[in-house]
Formats: C-alpha cells, sequence, structure tokens
C-alpha cells in the first residue's frame, strides 16, 4: 500500500468533511451545504458551508457526482476520514462472548474460519473472509500411503486428532501396498512431530543430493515424497474461505452489473483477494485498504478491513472484510479485529 497524502485542515474543515462523510455513510446520497448547515454541531450559515465544501473539492476530497448539487466523499476522504477523524469504539461485551461462544476449540481448524467468515458476513452484510492455517506449519503425526489405480497414490497427512489431510498425487510407476507401506515407516520414523515445512526442506535436500550412494528403496521413496511435501502451494482456491459475496449485490455503490461481474470473478479465482490478505500476515493490527489502494482493479469501488491472527505467537492468518467504501467502519474495525483476536486464542486452544 503507497504511501497515503498528508491533509491540513483547520477545525472547520475537519468537522464539515467528518459530518459529511459521516451523513453520506449513513444515507449514501450526496450532502449539500443546506443539509450540512442543519446538522448539530454548525453553527455557520449555509454559504459558508459550501465554500468549506469548495476548499475540499479543490483538495481532491469531495466530487459531484453528476449535476447533483451535493458532494460526496472521494477514496483520499475516506482515507482521512478513517486515519484522522474516525472514533472506533470497542465492541460491547456480549459480541465479544457471542464470537468467543461460536469459534469452539473443538472445531477443526477449517471449521474455525468457516465459521469465523460466516459470522463477519452475517454482522457486516458484506463479503467475510479468512485465511486457513498454513499446513506447512503444523507438526505431522503420521503419514501413510495407499495404491491407487492408473499410477497414483493416496496420501493420509494426521495432523492432530481432529485434522486428517488427504491429497492424490501422481507417480512415475505403480507402487505396491508394501512398498508404500516401508516408505511410510521410513518418513514416520525420521520426521515424526516435525512440521510439514521442515519435512519438505529435507525433502528437497534429499532431492538434490547425489542420488548414486541411495539405494533404490531410498530413491523411491524420496520419488514418491518428494511429491508430497516439496510441491509449491498452488492451492490458494481452499486457502482462503469466503463467506457472504452476494451481500455486495445488495449495496447500490456496487450494483454497476460490470463491476460485481468483475468482483464476483476475483472471489471466484480468489487468487488476487488471498495474495492481498497474504501481504496483511506481516502487518501489525487492522489494515484498511481503500479503492485502489489494494492494487486490484477489482476492488477499485470496495475498503477491505483486515487483522492478522496469531497461532502460539506466530502469524499464521488474516481475517477481513470486502465491502463498498461506504461502509460503517466504525462498527467493521473493532468486529474485524476481535474475531482475529479470538479465532487465534480458539487455534492456539487447539495446538
Amino acid at each position: 500500500m503507497t504511501a497515503n497524502p498528508i491533509f491540513e485542515f483547520s477545525d472547520r474543515e475537519q468537522r464539515i468533511l467528518k459530518l459529511l462523510v459521516d451523513h453520506y455513510i449513513k444515507d449514501g446520497t450526496p450532502v449539500g451545504s443546506k443539509t450540512l448547515s442543519r446538522l448539530p454541531g454548525i453553527d455557520i450559515s449555509a454559504a459558508s458551508v459550501r465554500n468549506v465544501m469548495g476548499d475540499l473539492e479543490h483538495m481532491g476530497l469531495l466530487k459531484s457526482p453528476h449535476t447533483s448539487a451535493g458532494r460526496i466523499p472521494t477514496s483520499a476522504a475516506f482515507r482521512v476520514f478513517v486515519d484522522q477523524l474516525l472514533e472506533v469504539k470497542k465492541p460491547d461485551s456480549d459480541t465479544v462472548e457471542h464470537i468467543r461462544a461460536l469459534l469452539d476449540p473443538s472445531l477443526s481448524d477449517q471449521a474455525l474460519v468457516k465459521v469465523a467468515s460466516n459470522y463477519l458476513s452475517g454482522f457486516t452484510k458484506m463479503a467475510g473472509m479468512v485465511t486457513v492455517p498454513k499446513r506447512e506449519e503444523k507438526p505431522l503425526q503420521q503419514v501413510e500411503f495407499l495404491p491407487l489405480s492408473d499410477r497414483r497414490v493416496l496420501v493420509i497427512l494426521i495432523i492432530s486428532d481432529t485434522e486428517i489431510q488427504n491429497r492424490i498425487i501422481h507417480v512415475e510407476r505403480d507402487y505396491c501396498k508394501d512398498e508404500l507401506a516401508e516408505f511410510a515407516r521410513m518418513l514416520n520414523t525420521e520426521h515424526l512431530g516435525r512440521s510439514l515445512a521442515e519435512v519438505r526442506d529435507h525433502m528437497r535436500s534429499e532431492l538434490q543430493s547425489t542420488r548414486e550412494y541411495m539405494d533404490n528403496t531410498m530413491q523411491m521413496m524420496i520419488d514418491v515424497a518428494g511429491q508430497v511435501f516439496t510441491a509449491e502451494d498452488s492451492d490458494d482456491e481452499n486457502a482462503m474461505l469466503v463467506a457472504g459475496e452476494t451481500n455486495l449485490m445488495d449495496h447500490a455503490d456496487l450494483g454497476d452489473v460490470s463491476k460485481l461481474r468483475e468482483l464476483f470473478d476475483a472471489f471466484e479465482q480468489k487468487r488476487d483477494i488471498f495474495h492481498l490478505l497474504e501481504r496483511c500476515v506481516a502487518a501489525d493490527g487492522v489494515q484498511i485498504f481503500i479503492g485502489r489502494e489494494s492494487g486490484y482493479d477489482a476492488l477499485g469501488e470496495c475498503s477491505v478491513v483486515t487483522a492478522p491472527y496469531e497461532i502460539n505467537g506466530k502469524l499464521l492468518g488474516v481475517i477481513g472484510v470486502v465491502g463498498p467504501k461506504r461502509m460503517s467502519y466504525e462498527n467493521v474495525i473493532p468486529v474485524v479485529d476481535v474475531t482475529s483476536k479470538l479465532l487465534g486464542a480458539a487455534l492456539n486452544l487447539r495446538s
């Protein structure tokens, strides 16, 4: 995300800009000087308000849609609003306890992130997203191989009592059940308790070593296991859960059919949004991308609010919400923040 421009305002300009953005978020219609002059906290005439609005428009913070006499905030105005003018309050205790109860530590990782994304979608009436904890960070308890037809092998990775991952790999030749059982025995003996990342790095090292010094069994085991642990992560579509995409159709700001189609295509592909969330993993706390700050055209009319979550002190995933720029930031930001913390707490209890 690029650095945001610094604006210097008078108290009057700040007050009018905040009231205008608040009013626009609430009603979604252009705001005129007469409307603002009648709001509590404004003690100047409509003409004076109009002059201030003209100054704000000159700064690039307001614009006039079509021939309307009113003004609406630009992406830059929303950025100023979020960074300088917004007052964010913590969620009430009932909301926190409700989220905590939903995120039951007895659920699997996949189930927990699904609950989190569904909750964010339901609460905000927008699209909720959660990246799944990276597989490679989890310790391996056991691996099993089962032969399938057509030179395929079913790989069973036992991560914990509640999480078992299955993969199908393609191999150079058919292997019998006894051969695969021997491969599994060797892997389980050497790598029990290591993370998948550690197993992957070891397998890469073995694949690069001089194979002429290995016996045939070891070479075959390296060939089979190498496909399981050394393949680059290409299943982005399974690395992020999205809920409530159709909620975006209810927001007038995103009513343009072509824009919605582009946005739904991005959700369908998931890659762009997943990469955007991945950029937030190392970030400290809540991150907000407004309009094209995300770097993706499909999100040009949207805002994205994200927060990373931790497992045992490691930042392993991100949760977030996608919605129109005209979202209730004061409500969305704290609920994304607290949900990320409670999701991390639930996952910590499982580890």
